[in-house]
């Protein structure tokens, strides 16, 4: 799958927005992937992920025990990483603000985990599910995600594998440019801003 035909399934679900955005990390952007939108249509999402796996080397594939994603964006994204690769797929989530497995998942100690992810911006959230894996025993070798915000900037600690990388300006509240800031800023997503 083309970067523009990645692009063309997020704007047939109308999930590439434009405006003002407030990002998860407190950072400023003037454009918005709503993963959720584009994850609705089962089809749209296996497509998504099948293209994914493709791209992740099967030297990598075959080490694999598990996928882990990280609560709320990430959960739809690593099922469908899970069906793709034939993989059970499990998700962290933050009931006290910081990442653990729940709900009766477990790893081996051990296990090699994909991780994945539905946007990586600056990998923090990605760094800190890496921590609560790694804190259940598993062992993450790789990870993924349909969009890397980032343009290869994000360090993740592990091999990164996104379906497509935006050059995407991001912006501290206090450094808009005059156009954006002219916008009503509003929050997308699942969690609250982070002070920036």
């Amino acid at each position: 799958m083309t970067d523009e035909q990645v692009l063309a399934e997020f704007r047939a679900a109308e999930a590439l927005l434009e405006g003002h955005f407030i990002l998860s990390s407190g950072l400023r952007s003037s454009r918005y992937l709503q993963c959720a939108r584009v994850l609705m249509n089962p089809a749209r999402a296996a497509r998504l992920a099948e293209a994914l796996a493709f791209k992740i080397p099967d030297k990598l594939k075959i080490q694999l025990g598990s996928v882990v994603s990280p609560a709320m964006g990430g959960v739809i994204a690593g099922h469908e990483m899970g069906r793709a690769l034939g993989l059970d797929a499990m998700f962290v989530e933050r009931p006290d603000g910081v990442f653990h497995l729940r709900r009766g998942f477990r790893l081996e100690p051990g296990q090699k985990v994909l991780l994945m992810e539905d946007v990586v911006t600056t990998g923090l959230s990605s760094r800190e599910a890496i921590k609560a894996v790694e804190e259940a025993g598993g062992q993450v070798i790789a990870a993924a995600a349909l969009v890397d915000r980032s343009n290869g900037t994000a360090d993740l600690g592990v091999p990164f594998y996104p379906l497509i990388r935006l050059d995407v300006p991001t912006y501290q509240p206090e450094s808009l440019p005059p156009e954006l800031a002219a916008i009503p800023a509003v929050k997308p997503g699942s969690r609250a801003a982070v002070a920036a």
